[in-house]
């Protein structure tokens, strides 16, 4: 396959023109004028597939059904809003349920629709009670690293979530690393407390702002020492009800472009009219579009990494960073960045063509195009 005439983001996320050619999967040519015949993209600009390294579900299926169904509707709603690939993420749950999610993952993993699985984002059960959000009370518990161990030879495990004061959580991080990215998440840890995390192995902080401390003028809380630190990752929920918009201006020019990742956190919602749905064992009340608990506590989001992608432009973020923030930067978190995430030869060819209008023109996932609106 040959894209022609085309506007690419370079590996510098800088727009170039030339052409792309894709073999077996993988961009073989980037730039330049390619021979023979091919897809003419005159007018379209071509950036990375957006990678979602958070969301929990969509169009009625969920992560933790453990259901290839589930998994399909998942990946192929993903694809249809520019992503092209995703971790499925879980809940807090007893071990056996998590180990049955991941069992699903790993053998839907090569048959995607869509997006491809990238490996689980663990989101729980390594929490703290006191910020728990949406997730069920009943089974959390301290960090455990032979438990961890057993599900990640099930599936590989991308992202671990863990609070940072919970007994153990350091120790923890100090092995856990070796294997994924451990992340503060809801947590109410103070600052010092953090802070001491991001030295012993924590390197990431889960959907910035929710389910933790936060910033003030004599108590900085988990924020303050993510902001804090150069060296942490950051997912910001970009639909503009979980974090104000000033507030994300801010945490963008805060945390630079480098630091900054845009996740969906959906639930099975996303995709569907409001209504009354599921998550994590609890019945979550979708109302214009918002998804809470019947106590009012935020349960997840309804959006999608296109939207919010939109969304961040719209509120004024720079668009190399908006850009980097659905596509290296994730790619980066996860580790799987010298395949992904970028436009450069020999990286899967993960690919979102874009319109004038910035609309969704294409999408193409290891060199397949799964997604194709004609012009």
């Amino acid at each position: 396959m040959i894209l022609k005439n085309t506007v690419y983001y370079n590996e510098a996320f800088l727009p170039q023109k030339g052409d792309i050619a894709i073999e077996n999967g993988i961009l073989t040519e980037v730039g330049g004028t390619q021979g023979g015949r091919g897809i003419d993209l005159s007018g379209c600009t071509v950036a990375p597939g957006f990678i979602d390294i958070h969301t929990h579900g969509a169009m009625g299926g969920d992560t933790c059904d453990a259901r290839e169904e589930s998994l399909a509707g998942i990946s192929r709603h993903l694809a249809h809003h520019g992503v092209t690939s995703f971790c499925p993420t879980t809940m807090t749950l007893p071990f056996e349920q998590l180990a049955e999610s991941l069992r699903a993952a790993r053998d839907y993993r090569g048959y995607e629709c869509g997006a491809y699985i990238q490996g689980i984002n663990m989101e729980g059960p390594y929490i703290s009670a006191a910020k728990k959000g949406a997730q069920c009370g009943d089974y959390i518990r301290n960090p455990d690293f032979d438990e961890f161990l057993k599900l990640y030879e099930i599936c590989p495990v991308r992202l671990v979530d863990v609070a940072p004061e919970a007994n153990g959580a350091n120790e923890f991080a100090a092995r856990a690393k070796a294997y994924c990215t451990v992340s503060a998440a809801h947590t109410n840890s103070d600052y010092e407390t953090a802070a001491q995390a991001f030295d012993a192995g924590f390197s990431h902080a889960t959907h910035l702002f929710n389910a933790m401390t936060q910033l003030s003028s004599r108590a900085p809380g988990v924020v303050g020492a993510v902001f804090d630190n150069d060296a942490v990752t950051a997912e910001l929920i970009c639909d503009g009800f979980h974090i104000a918009p000033a507030t994300l201006r801010i945490a963008f020019r805060i945390l630079g472009e480098d630091r900054t990742v845009i996740v969906s956190d959906a639930m099975m919602a996303s995709g569907l009219a409001d209504g009354d749905f599921e998550l994590g064992g609890q019945t979550v009340y979708v109302r214009d579009g918002k998804a809470l608990l019947a106590d009012g506590t935020i349960a997840a989001s309804t959006t999608n990494l296109y939207d919010e992608f939109r969304n961040v432009l719209r509120f004024g973020i720079p668009f190399r960073q908006a850009l980097k923030s659905c596509t290296i930067n994730p790619a980066r978190v996860i580790h799987a960045d010298k395949e992904t995430g970028s436009i450069a030869q020999g990286k899967r060819a993960d690919l979102l063509v874009l319109d004038r209008n910035m609309e969704i023109r294409m999408v193409i996932v290891k060199g397949e195009i799964v997604v194709n609106h004609e012009a």
